[in-house]
């Protein structure tokens, strides 16, 4: 991801401020990509489908606490 030359919409946190350890999500059909927002050229993290991956997300299994 991104495959197939599809434009890719990365989205930053709404939690995020200015400066943060921030991650932004890309999400497509085939799956969910993770980057951290202050390295956009760095490696991601590709999660597929994509609906497992926000289902987890929405779920709070993922928090640390």
């Amino acid at each position: 991801m991104p495959t197939h030359g599809e434009p890719v919409a990365w989205r930053k946190s709404t939690r995020s401020s200015n400066g943060a350890n921030c991650v932004e999500v890309a999400v497509a059909t085939d799956g969910a990509t993770a980057r951290d927002s202050k390295n956009p050229c760095g490696p991601t993290l590709t999660f597929a489908p994509a609906t497992t991956f926000l289902r987890e997300i929405k779920s709070s299994r993922l928090d640390h606490r």
